[in-house]
C-alpha cells in the first residue's frame, strides 16, 4: 500500500523546509523571534500560571501617568499614588506636583491637588484611617561643577541667656578674616543661650550659646568668593548687646556639591474627602525621613536632609494626630536616612540596619533595639556584611507574633557598585537577639521590592545588581518566600527593570503592584540618560489561578482589642486561619507600616469567628484587610476592618 501524506502534513514539510531555509540566512534572529513566541506561549498556560503567577501591565491613561515614588493602600481600597516633583527639576521650578489616586475595583484615575513638593517625603497610616505625609524637597541638588556661588552651613551663635533671637531670609554675614560677605537663604530663629550649673554645689560655671543653622551663599558667582578656612563671622543689622551676642562661625563656604534640601512641611490624606489637609510643620525639615507609629498611635519621624541639606542631627519628633502638633522626643539619636525602624510587640523600635543612604558611614548604621522612652540602644550582632545594609529591604516576617525579621540585599555606602545576596534573619524573641544569614538570593540586589501576602509567603521581586541600574544591571526575577521553610522559590518574571525610587504594595483582591524605577541611564554602556519608569506592572499570584476562593460576608465593620467578631462564609468547612494585614505605605522599598497578625479562629455553624489580640502595640489602632486561607493556601479577598 503506497502512503500519500495528507495535505496538513504537506504543508507542514513545506513550512518546516521555508523555516530550515531562512534559519540558514538568519539563524539568530529567527532563534530569537522563536524564543520570544515560546515564551510568550509558556508564560499564559494555565498550569504555568497556576504554579508561577503572572504579570500585567496596568492600562494607566497617558494624563495619569506620574514618576511615582511613594505609594500607600487607603481604607477606601483605593491606592495614593505620589510623585511630587518626581525627581524632575523642571517640574520643581514649574511648582508642578503631582498625586494621582488610583481604584483597582474600577481602574479609574483621578488626579489630587498637591500643596507641595512631597518627592521624598515620609508616610505613615493613622488610627484613623488618614495617611500622614511630612517632610519633602526645598531645593534640588546640585553637582559639582553646577554651583555657580559659594555657600555651605552657617551656625548662628547666640549668647543671649534671656532671649531666643530671630534673623530674617538676607541676612548679611562678613568674616572677621577673610572679610568675604555672605547672604542667608531663609529666616532663622536662633536659641538662647543655656547657663550651665554645677549639679552638686549649685554654683555657676557658664554660659552655653544657644544655636541656629542656616544655609548661606556669597553675593557674587566666582571662585573667588569662596572661603578658605573656618571664621567668626559678623551679623549685619544688629546693634547693642544683640551685635555683640550673636555671630556666626563657618567652616569652609566653597562650591561643592550640594545636596537636596527638606521642608518641614507636613499633611494628612484624607481618603474619604480624598483630599491633603495642612497640619503644623514638623519642627526641622526633613528630606528621605521614616515615619513610624507608635504604640499610642503618635508617629514618629526621624533623619532625614534639613532644609541645609545636611542630615538632621538626631532631633527626632514626635506627631500627635489628636492636636495635630510636633514635640521634640527630647532624647538625640542619629540614624541615616530612611532607616528603617518598626514597632516592636513591647512597645520599643527595632532598627534593622536597612537605609537609603544619606548620612555618615560611621555613624548610626548598627542595628539593634531602642527604647524610646531612656534612649538606651541595645546592637544586634551577627552581620556576615554589615556594610551593605545600604538600599537592602527590610520585612516583619508573618505573624507579627513570632517578632522575627528579614533583611534582604543592599549594597555598599553611596554610589558603590557592591551589592549583597543574602537574606539575613533575626528573631527578637531570643534572650540574646543575632543575626544569621538565610536563604540567598542568585546574585548581589540593591532595592529589592518586599511585599507580604495573605498566604503567609513574601514577594521579593525588582532591584538591580549595581547603583541605580547602572551598566544594565536590573534584575528581571521574582520569589515567594515561604518564612516557615526559609526557602526561596522562583515565580513568573516581571517585564520590566526596577531599581531607585520603585516599591511594592498589597492590594485588597490579593495582588500586589510594582511601581517606579529611576535608572541612571538607559543603556549598558551608560552613555544615555535614564528615563524614570511610569509603567506599572501588576502581579497575579499562583493562589488566584485556582478554581475557587473562600468568601466572608456579614460581619462587623469595627472590631476592638481584644473583642471576637462572627462572619458568614460558605467555605467554612475549609478555612484554616484568619489574619490582619495593614496596608503599605512604600516608597524606596522601605515599608515599615506592613505587618500581618494572625488571629485566634473558630468555626460556627454557618461561618467563623475571630478574635483579635489586646496587645496595643502588636495591633496599632487603623484600618487592616482581613483575610482567610483555605486548606488549599487559597485567600479571600480583604474585608476592611477598624481597630479602634
Amino acid at each position: 500500500m503506497n502512503y500519500r501524506p495528507s495535505r496538513r502534513t504537506r504543508r507542514l514539510a513545506i513550512t518546516g523546509a521555508v523555516v530550515l531555509a531562512l534559519a540558514g540566512m538568519n539563524g539568530p534572529a529567527l532563534y530569537r523571534f522563536g524564543s520570544e513566541q515560546y515564551h510568550d506561549y509558556k508564560i499564559n498556560r494555565p498550569e504555568y500560571k497556576a504554579e508561577n503567577g503572572h504579570w500585567d501591565f496596568l492600562d494607566v491613561p497617558s494624563e495619569f501617568r506620574i514618576n511615582t515614588i511613594h505609594a500607600a493602600l487607603l481604607h477606601t481600597g483605593k491606592v495614593l499614588l505620589i510623585a511630587g516633583s518626581g525627581n524632575n527639576q523642571k517640574n520643581f521650578d514649574a511648582k508642578k506636583f503631582e498625586s494621582v489616586l488610583w481604584d483597582p475595583k474600577t481602574n479609574t484615575y483621578k488626579k489630587i491637588p498637591t500643596p507641595k513638593d512631597m518627592f521624598c517625603a515620609g508616610h505613615t497610616q493613622l488610627p484613623d484611617g488618614k495617611l500622614l505625609v511630612a517632610g519633602g524637597t526645598k531645593r534640588y541638588e546640585k553637582l559639582e561643577g553646577d554651583v555657580t556661588k559659594a555657600g555651605g552651613l552657617m551656625i548662628v551663635h547666640n549668647e543671649d541667656p534671656d532671649a531666643p533671637k530671630t534673623l530674617p531670609a538676607g541676612t548679611i554675614f562678613t568674616g572677621k578674616k577673610n572679610g568675604k560677605t555672605y547672604v542667608s537663604k531663609d529666616p532663622v530663629l536662633v536659641e538662647k543661650a543655656k547657663k550651665i550649673f554645677d549639679k552638686r554645689t549649685g554654683r555657676f560655671l557658664r554660659t552655653e550659646a544657644g544655636l541656629g543653622r542656616i544655609y548661606v551663599e556669597a553675593k557674587v558667582s566666582g571662585k573667588k568668593y569662596e572661603s578658605g578656612t573656618e571664621d567668626n563671622y559678623r551679623v549685619h543689622g544688629l546693634s547693642g548687646a544683640d551685635a555683640r551676642n550673636v555671630y556666626g562661625i563657618a567652616q569652609k563656604l566653597a562650591l561643592d556639591k550640594k545636596d537636596f534640601q527638606g521642608i518641614k512641611d507636613a499633611y494628612e490624606f484624607d481618603p474619604v474627602a480624598e483630599k491633603y489637609i495642612t497640619v503644623d510643620p514638623m519642627n526641622e525639615a526633613r528630606w528621605y525621613p521614616t515615619l513610624t507609629t507608635l504604640e499610642d498611635g503618635k508617629v514618629l519621624s526621624l533623619s532625614g536632609l534639613d532644609e541645609i541639606g545636611q542630615i538632621v542631627p538626631g532631633k527626632d519628633e514626635i506627631y500627635d494626630p489628636v492636636t495635630k502638633k510636633w514635640e521634640y522626643t527630647g532624647v538625640i539619636r542619629k540614624f541615616p536616612t530612611y532607616p528603617a525602624i518598626f514597632l516592636m510587640n513591647n512597645g520599643k523600635l527595632f532598627y534593622s540596619g536597612s537605609n537609603a543612604g544619606y548620612g555618615p558611614a560611621d555613624e548610626g548604621r548598627e542595628p539593634g533595639i531602642w527604647d524610646l522612652k531612656t534612649n538606651k540602644f541595645k546592637k544586634i550582632p551577627g552581620l556576615s556584611d554589615p556594610d551593605m545594609m545600604e538600599t537592602s529591604a527590610t520585612v516583619r516576617l508573618p505573624p507579627a507574633q513570632d517578632e522575627k525579621y528579614m533583611v534582604i540585599g543592599g549594597g555598599g555606602v553611596g554610589e558603590s557598585e557592591k551589592s549583597s545576596e543574602k537574606s539575613r534573619l533575626v528573631d527578637l524573641k531570643e534572650p540574646n537577639p543575632r543575626f544569621k544569614d538565610g536563604d540567598s538570593l542568585d546574585e548581589g540586589t540593591r532595592y529589592p521590592s518586599a511585599s507580604l501576602m495573605p498566604d503567609d509567603t513574601v514577594l521579593i521581586t525588582g532591584g538591580s545588581s549595581d547603583y541605580r541600574g547602572r551598566g544594565g544591571s536590573d534584575i528581571l526575577q521574582a520569589r515567594l518566600y515561604d518564612a516557615k521553610t526559609g526557602k526561596y522559590r522562583r515565580v513568573a518574571d516581571p517585564a520590566v527593570g526596577r531599581n531607585y525610587h520603585s516599591g511594592s504594595l498589597l492590594l485588597p483582591d490579593g495582588r500586589v503592584m510594582i511601581f517606579g524605577s529611576d535608572s541612571l541611564y538607559s543603556d549598558k554602556a551608560n552613555t544615555r540618560p535614564g528615563v524614570f519608569e511610569q509603567r506599572i506592572e501588576i502581579y497575579t499570584p499562583p493562589y488566584l489561578f485556582r478554581d475557587a476562593r473562600p468568601e466572608l460576608t456579614g460581619g462587623p465593620k469595627t472590631i476592638k482589642r481584644g473583642g471576637t467578631a462572627t462572619f458568614k462564609s460558605a467555605h467554612a468547612a475549609s478555612l484554616k486561619d484568619a489574619k490582619l494585614m495593614r496596608p503599605s505605605a512604600v516608597t524606596h522599598v522601605t515599608d515599615v507600616d506592613q505587618r500581618t497578625v494572625a488571629l485566634e479562629m473558630k468555626k460556627t455553624k454557618d461561618g467563623i469567628s475571630v478574635t483579635v489580640p489586646k496587645n496595643r502595640a502588636l495591633v496599632p489602632s487603623g484600618y487592616y484587610m482581613l483575610f482567610v486561607t483555605d486548606d488549599q493556601g487559597t485567600p479571600s479577598e480583604g474585608v476592611w476592618i477598624e481597630v479602634p
